[in-house]
């Protein structure tokens, strides 16, 4: 199993969402974050003054995915999630070695 950690533009999380629910995946976890990459912050103007914007605003998005849809899904989430311009964000797969469904107990694929 393989955790997809996806961070973002907010505005594309609705687009995200609908093209891993047409791939079949059946839950994932999004939550707001703040960071920076290679744009480090922007300047904004606010009642005419100008300031620095340290941490722009993102979403991140978990799915823990079998380990044979794992690319289809890094696909799917690269393409939603595209805008062509800075700060479109990041994808990160990491290794999950175990999984549990708490209400019934099942362990591993079964749990997703």
């Amino acid at each position: 199993m393989k955790l997809v950690m996806a961070v973002i533009k907010p505005f594309k999380l609705d687009e995200v969402r609908e093209a891993l629910t047409e791939l079949g995946v059946q839950g994932l976890t999004a939550t707001e974050v703040k960071g920076y990459g290679r744009q480090k912050g922007q300047t904004e103007i606010y009642r005419g003054a100008e300031y620095a914007v340290s941490f722009l605003p993102k979403v991140k998005v978990e799915v823990v995915v079998d380990d044979d849809q794992t690319d289809s899904v890094v696909e799917v989430i690269a393409k939603a999630a595209n805008t062509g311009r800075i700060g479109d964000g990041k994808i990160f797969v990491v290794d999950v070695q175990s999984a549990m469904r708490i209400r019934t107990g099942e362990t591993g694929a079964e749990a997703l």
